[in-house]
């Protein structure tokens, strides 16, 4: 299974788009506002679908939805580059949304238990930490390669490329193995199944306070991933350069998740100072303005990365077998919602002050988590 799971995670985010795709709107003619009006969409598909995907990848398929939200998303990366507009956009994140919905949840569920399956549920932190890490080697080798394809044939040509990954990570999602039965009852195991889920939550404390972990440290970086091009480029390089550096923050992100399974049992204690530590580096890289100091980002990345792997390590560990796709995507709703204030936030921020300055404040919400974590008395 672990290689079909690397060989995924890589072709699931081996998309030339990414590191040009900002560039692609702000030259199609639009604002920031609407930039991050399209992010906000993104997030808000994956608000209204999550939890209903959790539990239907609970009742029916995991596989099933593994393997069917990569077309959709082929579906909006073709739209983008062949008809360039605001609603060609809107859509193609719609569709990207409501991929990343099936997906969420529904992978770490199939994963943790067929490792389970086999008495390996405690190398699920390795095992996720180098998924992980395949899926940012995927995004630094396309965006290695998105200088030279953009410069021979632009942005239509980023897009093939793009479009043949999603085919090709859906092929190879049907390779995943699945040996639990789907829930029977149809549109009543699936109701059933997300009444169960959020019974759960309520009724177990240490539970709630995992699920809340997740969106705690994944939010916020997750969101400002997009604007990391735009940040790029008020460094003073061309747009042709802009790939070549966001390198370096990928770097950084991929060695976070390479140490997941080193870092498994970090205390609370030792995760509140990782985050803190990031947030000091994530506002020091991007208040210095110049191409060097990227590299401070990158750090704050990995450490952003590495505790994010953890949040989900230590959320699954909580969780009984019944509902696990469910309650994954609890956490997946709580990270999306965090993910729209975000957005909304940054545009603001961001007409007034630039993108260093507003990267940098939002290191803050990282050293109020820093704090909660340490201040917060042990559960037993």
């Amino acid at each position: 299974m672990s290689a079909t799971l690397y060989a995924y995670a890589f072709l699931d985010d081996f998309v030339l788009l990414y590191p040009v795709y900002a560039l692609l709107f702000s030259d199609t003619g639009l604002s920031v506002w609407q930039i991050s009006s399209l992010f906000a969409l993104w997030s808000l598909t994956g608000v209204v679908l999550e939890v209903p995907s959790g539990a239907w990848a609970d009742a029916v398929s995991r596989r099933l939805l593994l393997w069917l939200g990569p077309l959709l998303t082929a579906v909006g990366f073709a739209l983008w580059v062949l008809v360039p507009s605001y609603w060609a956009f809107a859509l193609g994140f719609v569709l990207w949304g409501t991929r990343g919905a099936l997906g969420s949840g529904a992978l770490e569920a199939l994963v943790y238990e067929e490792l389970e399956r086999l008495g390996a549920a405690d190398r699920y932190a390795h095992v996720m930490g180098r998924a992980h890490a395949a899926g940012l080697v995927a995004v630094m080798a396309a965006m290695g390669l998105a200088g030279p394809v953009f410069a021979r044939g632009g942005f239509l040509a980023v897009g093939a490329a793009s479009v043949l990954a999603c085919l090709a990570s859906a092929a190879v999602a049907t390779r995943f193995p699945e040996h639990r039965a789907a829930a029977e009852g149809g549109g009543e195991g699936w109701a059933a199944t997300l009444k169960a889920g959020l019974a759960e939550v309520r009724r177990e404390r240490s539970l709630r306070g995992a699920i809340l972990l997740v969106p705690a440290v994944s939010a916020v970086w997750g969101a400002l991933d997009e604007y990391t091009p735009l940040l790029v480029h008020d460094t003073g390089v061309s747009e042709a350069r802009v790939p070549y550096l966001l390198l370096l923050i990928w770097a950084g992100a991929t060695a976070g998740s390479l140490l997941a399974g080193r870092c498994e049992r970090l205390a609370r204690k030792g995760l509140a100072w990782l985050l803190a530590g990031a947030a000091a580096a994530l506002a020091a890289g991007a208040l210095a303005g110049t191409p060097l100091a990227l590299g401070l980002v990158g750090l704050a990345f990995g450490g952003f990365q590495l505790a994010t792997v953890l949040a989900d390590v230590r959320l699954q560990q909580r969780i009984e077998d019944t509902g696990r796709a469910t309650l994954t995507s609890v956490a997946g709703l709580g990270t999306e919602l965090a993910t729209v204030a975000v957005y909304a936030g940054y545009a603001a921020i961001e007409a007034r002050t630039g993108h260093g300055i507003a990267f940098a404040l939002f290191a803050v919400p990282y050293l109020v988590t820093a704090l909660l974590l340490a201040a917060r008395r042990p559960s037993g």
